[in-house]
């Protein structure tokens, strides 16, 4: 057996090996770009959190109020300051970005460490927290629907206090803003994404003067910077405090945009963006914004705007749309990403993704999930109508998915690093009371609006776990009608199986090299023709982001080295983008038992017809909701960059 492997060249850490290596000037300047790229992406959603948040909390129409008194607002933007140290900083920013699946972060992230060491550890364990990671990724298309909706409503709601008599424009300017938003996300954000560093530098430099000119009039607010005041407002006042954390949530939202973006960006961007400037302006927008309702309480109907002088008002309305916009764009690409891991680990079938940057591999386009989520945007906006209303249902997203984070994060702290079991279970068990905590809150809120981001997981989490399941089946069953590829090719060599050989190359896709591929065994039996030149190609998903360039092909010759079949091994990471004829044409002739015609080589695709049958190996819904989502499988040719004029497809029926 000949074993090549080989692929196109990776640039995987090479543009940070050429980075230390350059002048100093040239490090800082790379680094200081990278921090500026990563403002404009990953702190967008969290960066606009000031515009709703002390507004929720101290909502009057909330089923229940926060009075606003002295002691109550020194609490919450205590509770808030803390909540942002203990929740973003401590757990994102210090812990769950150093678990990273080589670079990568995020949810689906921690899923895949856990499924690489599912042989090495405990199975059932892995598999019930595996299947919590994927309820976690479930409730984040909640919160990616929730947030543009929220965000946008928000921005937009500034009108209000610029002038009253535009309350009725806010729904229809907020659904215009949404309808275009999603439109241009075909062009993808390369051509833009150079503007949107510079508008949120903007942005928190606006926010953060805003807020020293609140203190400034109100210095005492910032003895809300000590712990006393959020420890003596949650254990002092427990009634009134426990159901505010249920908006004081609303601070945090964005930290797993944190994590999820640190492969695009690397964590000592993120981290230095978070420390030096986002943090910072973020607690002076919260520490003005109370010291103005210490000031007057009816300032509570809108701190954020109320704190900008009455002549900046309507430029920041704007610059709060354009941060708004920016947040969407990063929790809409985040749901791409996610969207797009999941199918190429087997939660999802296989969806038709576009690659909108031929720089950054992140910048993708999954149209399907694209116009779900603006459905789903506007029908939000529509519903609710107003940003308050939003958040009863945020926050039960936001909390969802950081609590189930921070438990996948100290199981795999315990298989990585080894980490002592003790110290997990003083950290684990802080940690996971604060988010618990949280998530207690937002319980209570589930009648106003929190059952909606669960609905939304489960029904996510309900579709990829079928998928997955119904998946399994089909492949069972496949392999049944496949048999073995090794009998196969020793029945072509020895003449059971008499065939005429067709001049040029066929490359048949499948599955794995245990099984002989549904086309070629159709050709064979009912045609009684193989081509001259066989390549047999399975395509592995493997749970790293991209797979190293000597870790790509792997060819095998099955055993004979004259007859013209060979079996090649196609590895990709999850965030890459398969394309066949490209890889074969990095083929070693001496491995590939002559060259390959190529340039005329015909593509065979083995497609499935799924039906419903009599046995219980699924519930009946289950396996409509199965072949229902089939329906959305993204077509193989494209998928695989196939040229379509020399694709054959030949189809067979399995019953699930």
């Amino acid at each position: 057996m000949a074993d090549r492997r080989q692929g196109t060249a990776s640039d995987d850490g090479s543009a940070a090996r050429g980075e230390e290596a350059g002048p100093s000037r040239t490090h800082d300047s790379v680094r200081l770009a990278v921090v500026i790229g990563a403002l404009g992406v990953v702190f967008g959603d969290i960066g606009t959190s000031p515009i709703y948040t002390l507004q929720t909390v101290f909502n009057p129409d909330d089923p229940h109020p926060v009075p606003v008194t002295t002691d109550n607002v020194y609490g919450v933007v205590s509770l808030v300051f803390w909540s942002v140290m203990i929740i973003v900083t401590l757990t994102y920013v210090l812990l769950a970005m150093r678990a990273d699946n080589d670079g990568e972060g995020g949810i689906m992230a921690l899923i895949t460490l856990l499924r690489r060491w599912s042989s090495q550890r405990g199975r059932r364990a892995t598999v019930v927290l595996a299947a919590l990671g994927i309820f976690g990724a479930s409730l984040f298309f909640g919160d990616s629907m929730i947030t543009p909706a929220i965000s946008v409503l928000s921005a937009v709601e500034g009108l209000k206090v610029v002038e009253p008599s535009l309350d009725g424009a806010v729904v229809p300017i907020t659904a215009v803003i949404i309808v275009a938003l999603f439109l241009v996300q075909r062009r993808g954000t390369a051509a833009v994404g150079r503007v949107f560093g510079p508008v949120m530098i903007v942005w928190f430099t606006a926010i953060g003067a805003c807020g020293v000119a609140g203190i400034t009039d109100h210095p005492d607010i910032l003895r809300a910077l000590s712990p006393t005041y959020a420890l003596g407002f949650l254990f002092g006042h427990w009634g009134t405090a426990f159901f505010a954390l249920a908006a004081i949530v609303l601070a945090v939202t964005g930290a797993e945009a944190l994590y999820a973006d640190m492969g695009h960006f690397g964590r000592r961007a993120i981290t230095r963006g978070w420390l030096f400037l986002v943090l910072p302006a973020c607690v002076l927008s919260y520490l003005g914004q109370g010291a103005l309702i210490l000031d007057d309480p009816d300032n509570i109907s809108s701190p954020f705007f109320l704190l900008v002088p009455e002549w900046g008002r309507w430029p920041m309305v704007l610059l709060a749309t354009a941060a708004t916009v920016i947040a969407s764009q990063a929790v809409i690409t985040g749901a791409y990403s996610v969207a797009s891991q999941a199918a190429q680990l087997g939660y999802l079938p296989r969806l038709r993704i576009a690659h909108t940057s031929e720089s950054t591999i992140g910048q993708i386009y999954v149209p399907w999930i694209n116009w779900l989520l603006m459905v789903s945007v506007l029908t939000l906006v529509f519903a609710f109508q107003s940003s308050a209303a939003l958040a009863y249902a945020f926050g039960m997203a936001v909390t969802g998915t950081i609590t189930i984070t921070t438990l996948l994060f100290f199981y795999v702290a315990r298989g990585k690093w080894g980490t002592p079991r003790w110290l997990l279970a003083i950290g684990a068990g802080a940690l996971l009371l604060v988010d618990l905590l949280f998530v207690a809150a937002n319980m209570t809120k589930l009648v106003h609006g929190a059952w909606l981001p669960l609905l939304i997981g489960l029904t996510a989490f309900t579709v990829m776990t079928t998928w997955q399941r119904g998946r399994e089946l089909v492949t069972a069953e496949r392999s049944r009608q496949e048999g073995t590829l090794p009998e196969f090719i020793d029945d072509l060599r020895t003449g059971q199986e008499p065939t005429l050989r067709a001049p040029g190359a066929a490359v048949f896709l499948n599955r794995d090299k245990e099984t002989a591929p549904l086309a070629m065994r159709a050709n064979v039996e009912h045609n009684h023709v193989r081509h001259e030149q066989v390549v047999i190609l399975s395509i592995g998903t493997e749970p790293v982001p991209r797979v190293p360039a000597d870790q790509r092909i792997v060819v095998d010759d099955l055993g004979y080295a004259d007859d013209g079949i060979i079996h090649v091994t196609a590895r990709f990471g999850y965030m890459e983008t398969p394309d066949v004829p490209g890889t074969l044409a990095m083929l070693d002739p001496a491995e590939t038992e002559g060259p390959l015609q190529l340039d005329q080589a015909s593509y065979f695709l083995s497609k499935i017809e799924l039906r419903r049958g009599k046995a219980p190996t699924m519930a009946p819904w289950r396996k409509r909701l199965f072949i229902a989502t089939s329906y959305i499988t993204a077509d193989a040719a494209e998928y695989f960059s196939l040229p379509r004029d020399r694709t054959v497809i030949m189809g067979s029926q399995i019953e699930v």
